[in-house]
């Protein structure tokens, strides 16, 4: 290793890479101990020894030891120690990885003084059953609201006793339309009355309700908006009733009657016109500043309805896809492509649909007919409707020849691809570790046929991420381990 070598730009991130490297030297791990400008991250790794352990418990330090307490490998030995930590925050990462611990370390943090001790205790499944149980009279109504959201399983004495909470927001956690957890639960029926006549409870129990023309009447006249979306996707809604909430001030509601099966035609264009109009919608963010409140959660609300348009997807057009796989609404055809019963003909039509969330549909749901050119397309085509990593690629893989050829495809997404290949030539590595693209590098970082020298340069990368990822290589040599370390001064 040369002195001349360039010095990291980004050297406190370059140590935390270094960190979590798993060709980490065990002696170098140590000297990581006494790093305090991260949070700690070398105490999750998996290879500690005790004598490690021991040692970041004596150390004492907030961040080392928080992630010592979340780090899953950690012995139940030392777990039941960092249980009568006297930091709150230690005690609680401590039940994060708990499987499998002893009941007394349970019988304890159950106990604890700190209610947000107790909140993970209500999250985790990992606790004996009769304890957890016990949290359901726990004097701490947010810790009983979290068991409510967490729990949705419980026995039912529990979520009885949750259901009848005195206080508003644990029972609205025990019925609610959204839970933490599969599957969602179902109330007692002896308790429907209540929960139905219930604010807090009314939405959540509405589609477990059987409808009668007074309750739904009553229901459609909610000023609740989430009680009005339960009613419009109730399967006994009268038709009357379904035609005025697909004229609802909401547009959440509306698309509820037009993700019906009983909705008519023209009704159901109508609201998708009203969703999705052909002009645009309204601009990025910055430009709603000048919109009054009630004019910006009307905005906010159509934004969020043309969100859940794109994605909806139907169990009733799946189940019967035929007749919906050339609809003029894009997530009616994603819906039928996620049969698995469509013909040949009828797949390549989906395969070269309009809408990539159609095109990748089909392509998932019809794996063993797609060739390498086809998952190239669908993935170069992918439009996700919202933020995420996930790309066809990761569950169409394309085979060397084509990820070798995307190392110099003028679309840096696709470049990302090439690293996939574990046997990529070394003249292509080094092209992609200069690529101008930062996403580019930081994927080829981590390669492991990447050389010594280009790997060092990528430690100096002016993107944090690219030296972060280029300190966690298992091939940087244990000499530049070594410089990056006296650089940090540890």
């Amino acid at each position: 290793m040369s002195d001349a070598e360039p010095l990291p730009v980004h050297l406190d991130k370059v140590v935390e890479g270094l960190a979590g490297n798993p060709a980490l030297p065990p002696e170098l791990v140590r000297r990581l101990f006494a790093h305090r400008k991260g949070f700690g991250d070398v105490a999750r790794r998996p290879d500690l020894t005790d004598d490690m352990i021991a040692e970041i418990i004596a150390v004492d330090d907030h961040w080392l030891t928080h992630s010592l307490a979340l780090n899953r490998s950690l012995p139940h030995a030392f777990r039941t120690e960092l249980g009568k930590h006297p930091d709150p925050a230690i005690r609680a990462a401590v039940v994060v990885g708990a499987d499998g611990a002893p009941r007394e370390l349970f019988e304890r943090l159950l106990d604890d003084a700190d209610p947000g001790v107790r909140e993970r205790l209500a999250e985790s499944g990992h606790v004996p059953t009769d304890l957890r149980a016990r949290l359901a009279t726990d004097p701490d109504p947010t810790v009983r609201a979290t068991l409510a959201q967490w729990w949705t399983q419980a026995p039912e004495a529990v979520r009885r006793l949750l259901l009848t909470d005195p206080e508003d927001a644990v029972r609205a956690g025990a019925c609610a339309t959204y839970y933490r957890r599969l599957p969602h639960p179902v109330p007692p029926a002896d308790l429907l009355p209540a929960l139905l006549a219930d604010p807090v409870t009314r939405a959540g129990a509405v589609r477990h309700c059987a409808l009668d023309a007074g309750t739904a009447r009553r229901l459609a006249d909610d000023p609740d908006e989430e009680v009005r979306k339960e009613l419009a996707q109730h399967p006994d809604l009268p038709p009357p009733l379904r035609d005025l909430l697909a004229e609802d001030s909401s547009p959440r509601v509306a698309l509820r009657v037009f993700a019906r099966r009983d909705t008519p035609e023209p009704i159901r264009a109508a609201i998708h016109a009203r969703i999705l109009p052909d002009v645009p919608s309204a601009g990025p963010l910055t430009d709603l500043q000048a919109l009054d409140d009630d004019a910006l959660d009307r905005q906010l609300m159509s934004e969020m309805a043309r969100l859940e348009l794109r994605t909806l997807r139907l169990p009733w057009v799946t189940a019967d896809p035929l007749p919906h796989v050339d609809s003029p609404y894009a997530c009616f055809r994603a819906s039928a492509a996620m049969s698995d019963r469509l013909l040949a003909p009828v797949v390549a039509r989906l395969l070269d649909d309009e809408e990539s969330s159609v095109r990748t549909t089909m392509a998932l749901h019809a794996r063993s007919r797609i060739d390498p050119a086809t998952a190239e397309r669908v993935d170069r085509g992918y439009r996700p409707e919202k933020k995420t990593r996930w790309r066809p690629a990761d569950d169409l893989p394309l085979p060397a020849d084509v990820l070798r050829r995307l190392a110099t495809d003028p679309d840096p997404r696709m470049r990302r691809l090439a690293p996939r290949d574990p046997d990529l030539p070394v003249e292509l590595a080094r092209r992609l570790a200069t690529d101008p693209d930062h996403t580019v590098r930081r994927t080829i970082a981590a390669h492991p046929r990447l050389p010594v020298r280009d790997l060092a340069q990528l430690l100096a990368d002016p993107s944090e991420p690219v030296a972060t990822a280029a300190a966690g290589n298992p091939s940087l040599p244990p000499a530049h381990m070594h410089r990056l370390l006296a650089l940090a001064g540890l």
